[in-house]
């Protein structure tokens, strides 16, 4: 997907911590960097996370997860997490990512979360103002029935 189809991106830079012996970015901080994105995404889209969830009863669930590496970050990049919901279902949640270092596109993948009872898990509608705030930040439909 072309960066410009991303409304959002989130900057970060790589700590230390972060690599492994080869000097480069250990692969499960990639999901990491996703759940940093997705965080801040919800912040700029005005989607109160995570208190506006859970005020309405409900919580967000980790079902699956997809990365696709293209190329390797190392200590003390700057990177920019891109970010965009790609679709909301009836109680899922798609973000698609791209992790880019300049023009490098490092890391692209996919974060689905289905919208749930906390005491049963049992999937439930995703509330309202989560589609209008998509709708407003995007300028599109979130069901992807543009």
């Amino acid at each position: 997907m072309p960066r410009q189809q991303f409304r959002f991106c989130h900057r970060l830079r790589v700590r230390w911590a972060e690599v492994d012996r080869q000097d480069i970015v250990f692969n499960g901080h990639y999901l990491t960097y996703f759940d940093v994105g997705m965080t801040e995404y919800c912040r700029a889209a005005g989607i109160p996370y995570p208190e506006g969830f859970t005020e309405a009863g409900t919580d967000l669930f980790a079902v699956a997860t997809r990365l696709d590496y293209h190329g390797s970050a190392t200590f003390d990049d700057l990177l920019d997490v891109c970010v965009r919901i790609a679709r909301i279902g009836h109680s899922s949640i798609r973000f698609e990512f791209e992790i880019h270092r300049d023009q490098a596109h490092l890391v692209s993948g996919e974060l689905v979360y289905v919208n749930a009872d906390p005491a049963t898990r049992e999937a439930v509608r995703v509330p309202e103002f989560v589609r209008e705030a998509v709708r407003r930040f995007e300028g599109r439909d979130p069901s992807g029935r543009d």
